[in-house]
């Protein structure tokens, strides 16, 4: 049962990062947002630190949670756009 139960799980978490979007196009009001969700998988290996409550759609978070999980995230490990322009093409 336990070795069902940790297949399982593994099975699912690997179906996750098998199905992701490499790039998700994010709407913003001073132009769209191509956010490297693949990328970023592959670098963090860590889903929670942007889905902290699991699965979910992060277009569907908004403005203020991008800005600053996005930023923020970008500001403490150095690495990543943190300007407007770096990441809003018009």
């Amino acid at each position: 049962m336990k070795k069902t139960i940790i297949t399982m799980f593994a099975l699912t978490a690997f179906a996750g990062t098998a199905f992701a979007a490499d790039i998700i196009e994010l709407p913003a009001s001073m132009g769209k947002v191509a956010f490297p969700h693949k990328k970023h998988q592959e670098m963090l290996k860590d889903c929670k630190k942007c889905h902290e409550k699991g699965p979910g759609k992060i277009a569907e978070l908004g403005k203020d949670w991008a800005h600053k999980t996005c930023k923020g995230c970008h500001t403490e490990m150095k690495k990543g756009p943190t300007s407007c322009k770096d990441c809003h093409k018009k």
